[in-house]
């Protein structure tokens, strides 16, 4: 089987609902060996379009027809009319803090999507079904870009993207053609992009402030931190997703150079003036900044609908400062299907799953928006949609080449946790980048050992 891009995430903001959601370095992929059949797991040889007798599955969808389009649901009860839909739909955050109950109890949905991250930890506790056996039964892998398997651990799979949002290197075509500096290609490397910003940092009014910033740096995870530590190769956990790394030569590397755009180079703002400007996409629809890293969701749904006239367009992720490795990004929200649903509902939730990744459907993903499908006949059908950016490659292919997840493990959102607030420190200024990565890596070491026996 061909290599996978193996999960080791987040949703990186309840603002961005459509698609935050995100993990393995790209070191770590893995390949299934193969040895574990659908007869071997009790999953059933044949597979019926049609279901030979009604069933009723109960669907979980958080945030209901805001983040699942009801176009989806409908046409899949229209498709297979014995398979009747009983949906559970509630506000984002409500959802989630009743599935643990739920799944407690024994009364979960039979599918529903949360962030990868969260569906790695039910797939841990023995909650998530593992969708290898009917992955290999029914599904052709070469029809789908590696993010189909950003839920695997091991040779189990442990769900299927409700969609991706990779992040891309954004650009203000008005400021470089203003600044005279050429526009960003695929080749650039970290090094490039630093060199330009700092050409089109400007104070356009000789007030002795910056009026226009080179680069927006963020302080997050998905598009700060975490693509700068491994911007000259460093890494935040190893392979494992067991052990924190965060302090080698090559993180501190990345790291430093992160902080430098905002204290030494000063091509970027800090994250305080952030703060008062409302943040780093609004920096930037405003036309403050020349360059961003830029989720995919954030493009249609947030500059193109409060800056329509913004002249912007994107390119991959650069490369590390040698000029090798790319990595981008991609945060996953993913349909899982409980273990504890009875075997007709499993394979009902299967059938879904299949519709919802079928080209016709996850063209409708694509219209969306708000996130990228993982079908490749739906992916060069969005390559071609005329809302910007219109370089859409330098997701799809970006992330299908080059993408990774957050690290993610069974205890992501408690070791970043731990970790954010020192990051914050080292780009304020207050923690020099070498104190302070040697102090995140004790901490987050302290929440993996507490959930991974040595």
């Amino acid at each position: 089987m061909k290599k996978r891009l193996v999960s080791a995430l987040v949703m990186t903001g309840a603002a961005i609902m459509l698609m935050g959601g995100c993990g393995s370095s790209k070191g770590q992929d893995s390949k299934a060996t193969g040895d574990k059949s659908a007869a071997d797991s009790g999953v059933e040889q044949k597979s019926e379009k049609k279901s030979s007798k009604a069933v009723t599955l109960r669907i979980g969808l958080p945030g209901g027809y805001d983040v699942t389009n009801k176009e989806i649901i409908e046409g899949f009860q229209n498709e297979y009319p014995d398979i009747k839909l009983d949906i559970d739909e509630a506000p984002w955050g409500d959802f989630t803090k009743k599935i643990t109950t739920q799944i407690a109890g024994g009364t979960a949905p039979d599918i529903w999507f949360q962030e990868n991250a969260a569906v790695l930890g039910y797939g841990d506790k023995g909650a998530a079904e593992d969708l290898m056996p009917y992955i290999e039964r029914d599904l052709n892998e070469d029809e789908f870009a590696s993010t189909l398997f950003s839920a695997q651990v091991g040779e189990s799979v442990w769900g299927v993207p409700h969609g991706g949002n990779p992040i891309a290197l954004a650009y203000n075509k008005d400021l470089f053609d203003e600044a005279g500096v050429s526009y960003p290609t695929d080749d650039w490397t970290y090094e490039d992009m630093i060199e330009a910003a700092k050409k089109l940092t400007k104070d356009t009014d000789g007030d002795g402030k910056t009026d226009v910033y080179g680069l927006i740096t963020s302080g997050g995870i998905t598009d700060g931190w975490f693509p700068w530590i491994h911007s000259a190769g460093g890494q935040a956990l190893d392979e494992t997703k067991e052990n924190a790394v965060f302090d080698d030569e090559k993180s501190l590397k990345g790291i430093t150079e992160w902080a430098n755009t905002v204290n030494t180079y000063k091509i970027s703002p800090a994250r305080s003036t952030f703060n008062e400007l409302g943040g780093t996409h609004q920096v930037f629809g405003n036309g403050m900044g020349a360059m961003v890293f830029l989720q995919y969701s954030l493009g249609n749904t947030v500059l193109n609908t409060n800056f329509p006239d913004l002249n912007y367009d994107t390119v991959k992720m650069p490369k590390a400062f040698d000029g090798e490795e790319r990595i981008v990004p991609n945060v996953n929200n993913t349909w899982m299907i409980f273990s504890k649903a009875k075997e007709e509902n499993k394979e009902a939730a299967w059938t879904f799953l299949k519709y919802y990744l079928s080209p016709e459907v996850q063209k409708i993903v694509a219209d969306s928006g708000s996130t990228i499908p993982v079908n490749k006949e739906a992916l060069t059908y969005m390559e071609n949609l005329q809302f910007k950016p219109l370089n859409k490659k330098a997701y799809t292919e970006g992330v299908d080449e080059s993408g990774v997840t957050l690290d993610e493990n069974k205890c992501w959102n408690e070791w970043r946790t731990a970790a954010q607030p020192v990051f914050n420190d080292i780009m304020d200024g207050k923690t020099d980048p070498e104190s302070g990565l040697k102090q995140i890596k004790k901490s987050v070491q302290e929440v993996l050992d507490e959930n991974y026996e040595k």
